[in-house]
């Protein structure tokens, strides 16, 4: 049997004193009753307030947690430095907010759940609940959604929830090339991933609203559809460094 780790949580978290330690709480008691091995990595965004000190303290009789210190660049900043830290054959994208169930991530990973080298967490596929979400801001995404599938991932209905298990080695090429340092890391990594020929699935999930958001609906909407055509001239140019050559020897 491998020694590798089987699954890593990476958990971007920036400014979340106010949920972080019971975010951790309920990650860690779901993974202890798991029949695998598993860490959890919270990569702190240079938080400026108590999140990285009650990730410390927390882990104090938990050492399956680590702490992953970052200066502020943004969720996608975090998240990159998360996934090329992790060692799992799973390297699985938790929101902090945990507004799917801990439960769910059942439906990411073999043996029972959806196969792919990356699984997406989606809030649109038949089987999907969104709880309690305000219907401007469900307006916003959808219509956020049209630009991701005209500029960069076509077919893929839910890019930006914050749910996404990718296999090991697929993370680690991927965060490699990653550009994006804000919201718009999702649509980017899912853009080099289809034109590398990884598989994606989206798998229904529960997901419930949760207030106080980083998001800035239209603020961040406008910003990430700018990422979006930077994502398209960058492949254009040929700006992923060594993965342009890979990305244009590989049939779309």
């Amino acid at each position: 049997m491998s020694s590798q780790l089987f699954l890593s949580m990476v958990i971007p978290a920036y400014n979340e004193e106010a949920r972080i330690e019971l975010t951790l709480a309920t990650v860690t008691g779901y993974l202890r009753r798991c029949p695998f091995s598993w860490e959890v990595l919270v990569v702190d965004d240079g938080s400026t307030d108590a999140t990285a000190a009650l990730v410390k303290k927390y882990i104090d009789g938990n050492p399956g947690v680590q702490l992953v210190g970052v200066t502020h660049g943004g969720k996608g900043w975090a998240v990159k430095n998360g996934m090329l830290r992790a060692q799992g054959q799973y390297r699985f994208l938790c929101d902090a907010d945990l507004s799917m169930p801990i439960e769910q991530i059942s439906r990411f990973l073999p043996p029972n759940g959806s196969s792919g080298d990356i699984v997406i967490g989606s809030r649109e596929v038949p089987g999907a609940r969104r709880i309690g979400e305000p219907w401007f801001r469900h307006l916003i995404g959808r219509v956020f959604n049209i630009f991701v599938r005209l500029l960069a991932v076509p077919g893929v209905q839910d890019t930006q929830c914050g749910f996404k298990c990718f296999r090991g080695q697929v993370a680690q090429e991927l965060s490699t090339f990653q550009k994006l340092r804000g919201f718009s890391f999702d649509a980017e990594l899912l853009f080099l991933a289809r034109k590398l020929n990884f598989s994606m699935v989206e798998t229904p999930i529960d997901w419930y609203y949760r207030p106080h958001s980083k998001v800035r609906p239209l603020r961040d909407s406008f910003r990430m559809v700018v990422d979006l055509l930077g994502v398209r001239w960058n492949y254009l140019r040929g700006r992923y460094g060594e993965a342009s050559v890979s990305l244009r020897e590989r049939p779309s």
